[in-house]
């Protein structure tokens, strides 16, 4: 999963002085929710779920003696009914781990952007400095050139 590279990379690189970030321990739920989210989200799933209602309406409207759901299909409503109600929980299950997932990442970046201008403030002082110590080093030298050309006259 990408959320575990994240994790995995903030492990092996944080600094410790920006936050701590640790990979969430899931339960089983948890890693059943997002399995069932990952599969549900895919083409594969998508197309078995339209052989099936394809399978489902054909077979019925074929059958000669024994029309197990006859034309409205209502039993098959019923059944695409529950997935759906079943399926929605699920998915925000695991849509607002992922929130909170991002919500740390985020936190993260943030402090990570805190420190990093805080050190690019640190660096323009330290230039600043040295372009200071240049105009000195600048204003000697040719106050020393200006005092040998005295001299020599």
């Amino acid at each position: 999963m990408k959320l575990w590279n994240f994790f995995s990379f903030v492990k092996k690189y944080k600094d410790p002085s920006v936050t701590k970030i640790e990979a969430p321990k899931l339960n089983f739920g948890q890693k059943a929710a997002d399995v069932f989210t990952s599969w549900v989200g895919s083409w594969s799933f998508i197309i078995g779920i339209m052989i099936i209602i394809v399978a489902w309406a054909i077979l019925n409207t074929l059958a000669m003696i024994y029309h197990w759901d006859p034309y409205p299909f209502i039993l098959l409503n019923l059944a695409l009914s529950c997935i759906a109600a079943l399926q929605a929980p699920i998915i925000l299950m695991s849509q607002n781990r992922t929130a909170e997932i991002d919500r740390v990442r985020a936190e993260y970046d943030y402090q990570v952007n805190i420190k990093a201008e805080k050190e690019i403030q640190d660096m323009q002082r330290d230039f600043e400095q040295v372009k200071s110590m240049i105009k000195e080093l600048h204003e000697h030298h040719h106050n020393t050139i200006a005092n040998k050309s005295k001299q020599t006259r």
